[in-house]
């Protein structure tokens, strides 16, 4: 899969870079054995930090200070890292929906990074772009409905925004017969390592969903 940066991003964002990989994975329903993972880590994190701390965690504060430059209120549109944060530390915990999805969930809150996990066989083309969302332009969020991206930071592929770090899309979302990802790390913090991710990714896609054949880039605009 190639990146193209859009303009209209690369001139709101600097020391930007976006991680993207592709891998064979099966997936199947969140294991126990995962569940339990992941409630450890919830444990973790909210004995970690209070809400207040939440916005000062270097990742989300670099993702929320390029909403910003990109023209979006990250107070009303929050990143999907955050608002996961934000369920921890009110003791609302994260809820399953399947090995991919949750894996994806695990490395975003390891990490403090938006992710992103698509079907890759519902991608359109072999190119996908970052661009900020234009006044009008049509996308339904995952449970959410329509969802208003004007100012958000979003990637397309040939029919359109496929996922914000805010939410994902409706039309690439991944299902239970999902074969192949994409996944998208967006790296808005210039200190975070990208070879960690990469071990991070690894350790929890191989473990909870058979990940191989694993490709993978670290693009700058």
């Amino acid at each position: 899969m190639n990146l193209r940066f859009d303009k209209a991003f690369s001139d709101c964002v600097s020391d930007y870079r976006a991680l993207i990989i592709e891998a064979d994975v099966v997936n199947t329903p969140t294991s126990a054995v995962q569940t339990e993972d992941m409630n450890r880590l919830v444990a973790d994190l909210a004995g970690r930090y209070s809400i207040g701390d939440i916005n000062r965690i270097p990742a989300i504060a670099a993702t929320r200070a390029a909403y910003k430059a990109c023209g979006k209120d990250p107070n009303r549109y929050r990143p999907s890292q955050e608002q996961m944060m934000r369920r921890i530390v009110r003791g609302l915990g994260l809820y399953n929906v399947n090995a991919l999805v949750d894996a994806g969930n695990q490395l975003s809150l390891i990490t403090g990074c938006s992710v992103g996990c698509f079907d890759a066989d519902k991608i359109v083309g072999d190119t996908i772009s970052l661009g900020v969302g234009y006044e009008g332009e049509p996308y339904e969020g995952i449970g959410r409905g329509e969802l208003n991206i004007t100012g958000l930071p979003v990637f397309r592929d040939g029919a359109g925004g496929i996922g914000t770090p805010t939410s994902d899309n409706e039309r690439t979302k991944i299902g239970l017969d999902t074969c192949r990802i994409l996944v998208t790390v967006h790296l808005f913090d210039p200190a975070l390592d990208s070879d960690w991710i990469m071990d991070t990714f690894r350790n929890l896609f191989e473990r909870y969903a058979g990940a191989s054949n694993i490709v993978y880039g670290l693009h700058r605009p």
